[in-house]
């Protein structure tokens, strides 16, 4: 219910999410703050070890999947078309920073789900190569790639300091300390959704067509493929990270290429990245017995 808020709000308060929004970054920042203190080190670590599953999960999600989506546009002649470039961005990128929050919500483990989306955003530079000569339209390459270096410094600092902080104050939290933390977790993922939807509400107003498209397509893109994901991994020798990796292949930073796209292909971008957030705020809601254990 704190995520549906923070959407309305959104939607509703115009000026409270156009005064948010210069200060996304310092919020997705304390998001992980919050989300690492939650889940602390012990938890989150492993990622090496368990390389060659995350390495091939996010070959195939991250560039696997983006390429065949782009022959596809290129099979029906729609290659350069917004809704191509949309479907692109929102399968190369890597997992959204509040993906491990989404884990959390939804009953799945938070450490493997902040392995993947720290794997994938170290190898976001590699895996967007690819994309970014087939699609010269993405911008300045450059750009791009700074983009997702300074996103892994982000993260690391943020999630480094959330670590230590777990370790001082919280070593060993009890049922409460986790329930409080759970909560202040999601408090701060539903106010960054405020700045996250400062260009959706002019856009309704002066072509809801428009936006209930975009949406359809944000809900279509995300939603197939987290269920075509988990029910095809749930069965495989993947199976205990099939949720994590599920909720990471339907929930994807876009924003990071926003540093690197020109204007002219900005504009209507900006209303499907609004468009985006609402399967992902939804996403508890409305996939939860998607992944709820099988009995």
């Amino acid at each position: 219910m704190a995520l549906i808020i923070g959407l309305v709000a959104g939607l509703a308060l115009p000026g409270l999410a156009a005064a948010l929004q210069p200060w996304l970054p310092q919020m997705i920042a304390v998001l992980l703050i919050i989300t690492a203190l939650r889940i602390g080190h012990q938890a989150a670590r492993g990622a090496l070890s368990d390389l060659r599953w995350g390495l091939g999960s996010v070959l195939v999600l991250q560039l696997a999947l983006p390429l065949m989506l782009l022959g596809l546009c290129w099979g029906i002649g729609i290659a350069q078309s917004p809704v191509a470039l949309a479907m692109v961005l929102a399968t190369a990128a890597p997992a959204v920073s509040g993906s491990p929050n989404l884990a959390l919500l939804l009953g799945q483990n938070a450490g493997r789900m902040m392995q993947i989306m720290v794997l994938g955003t170290a190898l976001f530079p590699l895996t967007v190569l690819p994309l970014l000569s087939l699609m010269p339209q993405l911008g300045d390459p450059q750009a791009t790639l700074h983009a997702a270096v300074t996103l892994l410094a982000v993260i690391a600092l943020a999630t480094g300091l959330g670590f230590g902080l777990r370790g001082v104050f919280f070593p060993a939290p009890d049922a409460g300390q986790v329930k409080a933390l759970d909560g202040l977790s999601v408090l701060a993922f539903a106010v960054i959704v405020v700045g996250l939807m400062a260009a959706l509400n002019p856009a309704l107003r002066s072509d809801p067509g428009a936006v209930a498209l975009w949406a359809v397509l944000a809900f279509s893109i995300s939603y197939g493929t987290q269920i075509t994901v988990y029910r095809t991994l749930r069965g495989t020798d993947l199976h205990p990270v099939a949720g994590p990796l599920a909720i990471g292949a339907g929930n994807r930073n876009i924003a990071l290429f926003l540093v690197a796209l020109p204007d002219q292909i900005v504009a209507p971008l900006m209303v499907f990245i609004g468009c985006w957030q609402l399967p992902m705020y939804l996403t508890p809601i409305l996939l939860r017995r998607l992944y709820q254990p099988e009995r």
